[in-house]
């Protein structure tokens, strides 16, 4: 199974259909937050569509396309970061991730991400990751930012979100981009 300290306290572990309800309870207490970037948080009315999610993402990890994992801070179910289903003929997937707003702005989420490119570029010999972020959801566009992504560019009218169309900026990062950024240069 899938685990990783990330830094005292943090803690990234794949999800498991046990924790369907407590994902559920985190995701509903901040659905007003997260329905403005993220198509899903619709679609997610109760713990069996979270038990779905997990159930499908458990799939992927075991087809060895790349793990859905719970953020835990302080043993505590804080969020989410995983891989989107890994393109192994181009040995590349992008990352996705959300957090619970009592974590924000602590660099959580920085370091979550920062431990996920270190097992996608050194276990799992990826060439390239990817973030995609809403243009206008600034915090979360400052994680590629400060991992020294490279912002490739905007796709515009990319994702119907909460009955409205958001265009997404496009950040990349190339494993040897990783393997050149020194840990200070990352602000981790």
């Amino acid at each position: 199974m899938f685990r990783k300290t990330v830094a005292e306290g943090i803690e990234l572990k794949l999800l498991q259909t046990s924790e369907a309800d407590a994902l559920y309870a985190l995701v509903d207490r901040n659905r007003e937050r997260l329905r403005r970037w993220l198509p899903w948080v619709e679609q997610t009315r109760s713990p069996e569509d979270v038990r779905a999610f997990i159930r499908r993402v458990l799939d992927q990890y075991h087809s060895n396309l790349g793990p859905q994992t719970g953020v835990w801070v302080n043993g505590s179910l804080s969020g989410t970061l995983g891989c989107h289903p890994i393109d192994w003929s181009n040995r590349n997937c992008s990352l996705g991730y959300w957090l619970d707003t009592g974590y924000e702005g602590k660099g959580v989420m920085t370091r979550c991400c920062a431990a996920m490119l270190d097992y996608i570029f050194n276990e799992l010999k990826l060439h390239r990751a990817e973030v995609r972020c809403g243009v206008e959801n600034f915090r979360s566009c400052a994680i590629p930012k400060r991992l020294g992504f490279t912002r490739e560019g905007v796709v515009r009218q990319a994702e119907w979100v909460s009955g409205r169309w958001i265009d997404l900026v496009v950040w990349g990062l190339l494993a040897d981009d990783w393997g050149v950024v020194s840990r200070k240069d990352r602000k981790v």
